[in-house]
């Protein structure tokens, strides 16, 4: 593994990040547990970043991606018909709620959304667009121009002119003492303030995150979203929610992380869990804003035969088991489980969605972000056989994004090691 470690190094840009002191390499799976070169055996409550949506070794998905490799078309691009890619797109969008929806396929959730913000701006005919405080949308020039977390901002040149939004900061000195109520009421009234004061006339779009993944799995509070869209439609402001990490019934409550705010945006961007693996993302508009743009456009790779495959067979997986209920149950029965960890003083919070779940490491003096105290719980979960994730602004919050399929075994399972690690290293038990 140090050959490996050192080759990485040798070849692989500084800044592409590594978990642990001594990485890792998944070398298999099955389920919702993975093996890595040395033999030690994980169970995964990450998910390669809530992508694995089913889990390892899937039957429905790899005999669906076996037989269309066995035709021997691995690829043709969309200059041709192709029927996988049509299937798939007739799901969407009838999942979607979205009148007169049309799809277009990319290859990652970072085309998605630079999709999504070059339908908005040519039909507003704008390059203003309204972004949310603590998000993340990609990494290219566009989604890193509204991102609105600093340690994935890599330029402060843009090819949009962004305002950022309040939202998912309750515990900022100005808000902590509100109301859902209140603090909606202060959001919107910032929003008004923001279009009057800050920007010229016309706006393009509302990019948003239903639950911010990169920033520590924090939401708005429910109706925010749909009192920022009463503001938005009086000015004629498109809403795009970026579902890259959300879609698919992942919180529980709805399909897309924005049905449980009530809200329907004009498009959707998605990627990440649908191919279960695979690379696969989109768009799915209104029919008015995807078929407006005026210059010729192509996919070469995006919604190719295989992927396309893997989606379909993924997609009708989540539909066929209902994980949406799944995600409920499970999500329920974690939060239950992870919550008496809020009472040490080494934590500041325990939160979730669904299977979208999150512990904040506190300095149990000060109650400041301790990214440190969090790295170290990352490791000792490896140690005890559990992979986390780890995000927030400041990089103090353990993420969870286990595999749809997860089952209430292996949720108390995860829950009882995560829960040893963080009383270990974190302060007394619980």
């Amino acid at each position: 593994m140090s050959d490996l470690l050192a080759r990485h190094r040798a070849v692989m840009p500084s800044w592409l990040a590594l978990y642990y002191e001594t990485p890792i390499e998944i070398v298999s799976g099955k389920g919702n547990r993975v093996v890595d070169a040395d033999g030690n055996t994980y169970l995964d409550f990450f998910a390669g970043i809530a992508t694995n949506m089913l889990g390892y070794d899937v039957a429905e998905v790899r005999e669906a991606v076996e037989t269309q490799l066995a035709r021997g078309v691995a690829h043709t691009s969309t200059l041709y018909l192709l029927r996988g890619q049509v299937e798939l797109a007739e799901k969407i969008a009838r999942l979607s709620g979205i009148p007169d929806a049309r799809v277009f396929f990319t290859n990652s959730g970072t085309e998605a959304n630079e999709t999504a913000l070059l339908l908005a701006t040519h039909a507003r005919g704008t390059d203003q667009v309204l972004a949310m405080r603590n998000s993340y949308h990609g990494r290219s020039y566009g989604t890193t121009a509204v991102t609105g977390n600093r340690g994935w901002k890599n330029s402060s040149l843009s090819p949009l002119n962004v305002h950022y939004l309040h939202g998912t900061d309750r515990d900022r000195p100005a808000f902590a003492k509100l109301s859902d109520a209140e603090y909606v009421d202060a959001c919107v009234a910032d929003l008004r303030d923001v279009l009057a004061t800050a920007t010229a006339s016309g706006v393009a779009c509302l990019i948003a995150e239903p639950v911010q993944g990169v920033g520590g799995i924090a939401t708005a509070p429910d109706g925010l979203f749909a009192a920022y869209k009463e503001v938005l439609d009086e000015q004629g402001i498109l809403f795009v929610s970026d579902e890259v990490q959300t879609g698919w019934g992942r919180t529980g409550s709805s399909f897309w992380g924005i049905g449980g705010h009530g809200v329907a945006p004009d498009m959707m961007s998605f990627a990440k869990g649908l191919g279960n693996g695979f690379a696969i993302g989109g768009v799915v508009a209104r029919g008015d804003l995807m078929d407006a743009l005026p210059a010729n456009g192509l996919a070469t790779f995006g919604g190719n035969p295989v992927a396309t495959a893997a989606a379909n067979a993924t997609l009708d997986y989540v539909l066929d088991h209902d994980l949406q209920a799944n995600a409920a149950r499970m999500g329920s029965l974690l939060l239950e489980r992870l919550s008496p960890l809020e009472r040490l003083p080494a934590v500041g919070a325990v939160r979730g969605r669904g299977l979208m779940l999150a512990v904040d490491m506190v300095d149990p003096g000060s109650g400041a972000p301790d990214p440190e105290l969090a790295a170290a719980v990352l490791e000792r979960t490896r140690e005890l056989g559990l992979l986390v994730g780890k995000g927030g602004l400041h990089g103090h919050t353990l993420r969870m994004a286990p595999p749809l399929t997860l089952c209430a075994e292996e949720a108390l399972e995860g829950a009882g090691i995560l829960v040893e690690a963080v009383t270990s290293v974190g302060g007394s038990a619980v």
